[in-house]
């Protein structure tokens, strides 16, 4: 076992499953995905910390970071993605979180405006043969309707308004997850599409970075 995989196994067994994932499909998805690929080789010592990792800034000058391993393991497990979904990965930055979904959905739609990152996440993802993903460019809070309808909408990161354009591009019984609210009072948010309604449950609580793009009501403190 290389030392990267031996941090992957225990980044599973000391944050994942204690953290109450038991989500055998996520849990093994995340197991598989070398995330060391996705950080910068300077910071590959780090790729398995318990912590939202930094990998730098995007051309407007935005800090783009993974989020922490946790936290997006919770965050699929309560998407439910089953392996006949359409997915759509928002603000992926380097692909990581794009990577795992390809090993639970049926298609990953990657949605990135950065063109920088958007060239490395497509790098990475057909490095490890995701060819049921694909990187598009576009703003994250207006989603990427080309795909739409979907059933499952993941957003790496924390928002704090309704992100009604990715509503809107749900399926109905569609899951769009993120994290929802100001910093250190934010959960991760389950919205639900049945009918023409949506509805949504909170969860966890989560602190991690915002996801460029949305409007922010209050300081982003930590990040």
């Amino acid at each position: 076992m290389t030392d990267f995989a031996r941090a992957r196994h225990n980044m599973i067994e000391s944050q994942v499953r204690p953290g109450g994932v038991i989500d055998l499909r996520v849990i093994a998805a995340m197991e598989e995905v070398p995330r060391e690929l996705f950080v910068p080789e300077e910071k590959r010592s780090l790729a398995y910390v318990d912590e939202d990792l930094l990998i730098g800034e995007d051309a407007r000058g935005e800090k783009r970071w993974l989020m922490e391993p946790l936290t997006l393991a919770r965050m699929l497990q309560l998407a439910e993605v089953r392996p006949r979904d359409c997915v759509l990965d928002v603000a992926p930055a380097t692909g990581y979180s794009s990577a795992v979904l390809c090993r639970l959905a049926e298609s990953v739609i990657a949605l990135e405006r950065d063109e920088a990152l958007g060239q490395q996440a497509t790098a990475n993802l057909e490095a490890l043969e995701c060819v049921n993903s694909v990187v598009v460019m576009g703003e994250h809070a207006r989603g990427w309707r080309g795909e739409a309808p979907y059933d499952v909408i993941v957003l790496n990161g924390r928002i704090e308004e309704r992100p009604a354009a990715l509503l809107e591009q749900l399926r109905d019984l569609g899951r769009l997850v993120c994290v929802f609210g100001p910093p250190h009072q934010a959960h991760i948010r389950v919205y639900t599409r049945r009918g023409g309604a949506v509805s949504f449950i909170d969860h966890h609580h989560a602190s991690v970075p915002p996801v460029p793009g949305f409007t922010y009501t209050a300081e982003v403190m930590a990040f």
